[in-house]
């Protein structure tokens, strides 16, 4: 197998505007949710009044024709796109090398919402020609791809929460087949509107602590009550090592496996046994040719979800067995939310960068852990040790999508 590594590395989040900004604010345990000042959290009555908003709004980096003519998913994808490609050294590739698998869960929902209340109230003629562009789920893959001349491909998945590491997962495949010699990867997500908030609200999905939005998302705690809404995007430049050498590149870390499966169970819950997200990691582990006795690390999917993290537990469990609870494992959704598609292509950098420094990021917010999940809970900011280290990244979402990750450290 050709061996795979990540050479760039960009976000764009509830905590950090770029991904540098976004680990040292994880690291020093912020929180991202806020309370929501629009309008229109009065206007409908919303259950729910607080959100993790990207902490810098797209207004703020791009060309005002690029905003006019992207939707915020889009929007913010291209922001990460463009950090991870200037990071991995903005590489001297032919474009019909470079390849874009980039995903979403939902998409451009602010464009078709915004589209379908100018109808209503101004007729069709309105209604911007620009809008089926803007909304389409592809809409984001394409603008990275035209905007570094990616011409090997630019696809994209859709698998709800599990899109951003199903992404990643493709990325890999896609560079073992050799279709390309530089991949972009990630997912991004701009969701944070009335409806998605009064739906999952509806479906009690949501924490209600309007109280205090800072200590809602509290994965693994007796006292959690659901996720936090989150938006943002996330990116990642990955080649042959071969490749990467070859340039003079520097390497974060190898990108070892990964994986897809489904539950077959239920369109929104998890499968209580955790069988099917069990073979997604080992599935990544089979890939990497390792066994679960070399991991030491995991990013869990951990929403905060009272029946979420116990079935991700579960899952563990059934893959490490008893050693499941001597893993450190970091629930970083605690700090960020929830970014739906865009959510697993975060914790990949995140997941990279613990790697690269050698350091577990911290699990904020876990004041009474529950007794049914008996993991080993980074709180603080831990060290992983200078030996070989394997990290797997969990993403599960509604459909019963399950994909996990698995990146190795490298001195190289």
């Amino acid at each position: 197998m050709t061996t795979i590594v990540v050479t760039g590395i960009g976000a764009t989040s509830p905590i950090g505007g770029t991904a540098r900004e976004s680990w040292t604010a994880l690291l020093a345990g912020e929180s991202g949710a806020r309370t929501l000042e629009q309008p229109w959290v009065a206007e409908h009555e919303l259950p729910v009044t607080f959100a993790a908003q990207a902490k810098v709004r797209p207004e703020e980096v791009l060309e005002r024709q690029e905003i006019k003519r992207l939707d915020p998913s889009a929007q913010f994808a291209l922001i990460a796109a463009r950090e991870a490609w200037a990071d991995a050294g903005a590489p001297d590739v032919a474009p019909e090398r470079i390849l874009v698998d980039y995903a979403t869960g939902i998409g451009g929902l602010w464009t078709l919402l915004d589209a379908w209340d100018i109808l209503k109230e101004k007729g069709p003629r309105r209604v911007l020609p620009m809008t089926i562009p803007m909304l389409m789920p592809n809409a984001a893959a394409a603008a990275i791809s035209m905007g570094l001349g990616a011409r090997a491909g630019a696809r994209t998945v859709v698998s709800a929460c599990a899109s951003g590491t199903e992404a990643i997962a493709n990325a890999y495949e896609h560079l073992q087949q050799g279709l390309a010699d530089i991949v972009v990867a990630g997912g991004t997500e701009a969701v944070v509107h009335p409806l998605p908030i009064a739906a999952f609200a509806s479906m009690q999905a949501l924490s209600k602590r309007n109280d205090d939005p800072a200590a809602a998302s509290r994965p693994y705690d007796v006292d959690r009550d659901g996720f936090v809404l989150g938006e943002g995007a996330a990116a990642i430049v990955l080649e042959t090592k071969e490749h990467a050498l070859a340039r003079g590149a520097r390497i974060y870390a190898e990108l070892a496996g990964g994986s897809v499966t489904s539950d077959s169970y239920h369109i929104t819950a998890p499968d209580p046994e955790g069988s099917g997200a069990a073979r997604a990691v080992l599935a990544a582990l089979d890939q990497a040719g390792a066994t679960p006795d070399e991991v030491t690390h995991i990013n869990a999917h951990a929403t905060s979800t009272p029946v979420g993290d116990v079935a991700e537990f579960e899952a563990l469990k059934r893959v490490f067995g008893d050693r499941v609870g001597a893993i450190p494992v970091s629930a970083t959704k605690a700090s960020t939310g929830h970014l739906l598609g865009g959510t697993g292509a975060l914790e990949a950098v995140f997941t990279i960068l613990a790697l690269h420094e050698r350091t577990a990021p911290p699990t904020i917010n876990l004041d009474n852990q529950d007794e049914r999940i008996p993991l080993d809970v980074v709180t603080s900011p831990r060290p992983l040790g200078d030996g070989p280290q394997l990290a797997i990244s969990n993403s599960f979402g509604f459909g019963g999508h399950n994909s996990v990750i698995a990146f190795r450290s490298t001195d190289a």
